[in-house]
């Protein structure tokens, strides 16, 4: 019960920090400067460039980057965990038989070690290609599948591409921790969609 106050609390905090206006700091770094101004991906309406915590204060151009990585990565983790969530509080289950809870939570806990080493590895298959593929020259953050290759910044579809991602990311890694919050707060699994 505390850890799942604890959690709520901290989402809550999360959440509402998302949509606090922006402070107005004069940065003192010219590099973030120029990532700002040359970069146009992640900068959209309505928030404009996203830093509600001010972690980009004092930054240069490769830590930029690598939270570009980071909040990227993060994004489609918890785009694919919203979509795994619902398609198992649905209770389609593609292994095991469905034999398992339609609760995700409980139904984490009743997975086999088998499926846990497969989930673990398969993981770190990602992550070694990805920092396989970090090594190429001219690797954009984020970009696994070689696209910079072909198509840049100049080109508005992609840009619009991009800034779609990057703003789906961010409101799915909201999402899933509020998804978490109701189910270990409230024992409340589903959405209306599951409910007769």
């Amino acid at each position: 019960m505390k850890l799942s106050s604890i959690l709520a609390a901290s989402a809550l905090v999360t959440s509402a920090s998302a949509f606090a206006p922006a402070l107005t700091v004069s940065r003192t770094s010219t590099d973030l400067n120029a990532w700002k101004d040359d970069t146009v991906v992640g900068i959209t309406a309505p928030v404009g460039f996203f830093d509600p915590l001010g972690l980009s204060r004092g930054k240069d151009d490769r830590i930029m980057q690598h939270y570009r990585e980071a909040e990227l990565k993060h994004g489609r983790v918890a785009m694919a965990a919203c979509l795994g969530w619902y398609i198992t509080a649905a209770g389609v289950h593609p292994a095991f038989n469905s034999a398992l809870s339609s609760d995700p939570l409980e139904a984490a806990q009743q997975l086999p070690l088998v499926g846990w080493l497969q989930f673990v590895l398969g993981c770190g298959a990602v992550e070694w290609l990805g920092e396989q593929i970090k090594q190429r020259p001219g690797y954009v953050p984020g970009d696994l599948l070689g696209a910079a290759y072909w198509v840049d910044d100049s080109d508005e579809g992609w840009v619009d591409y991009q800034n779609k991602e990057v703003n789906n990311g961010r409101l799915a890694m909201l999402a899933i921790m509020g998804i978490l919050v109701q189910d270990l707060q409230f024992h409340d699994y589903g959405d209306m969609i599951f409910r007769k």
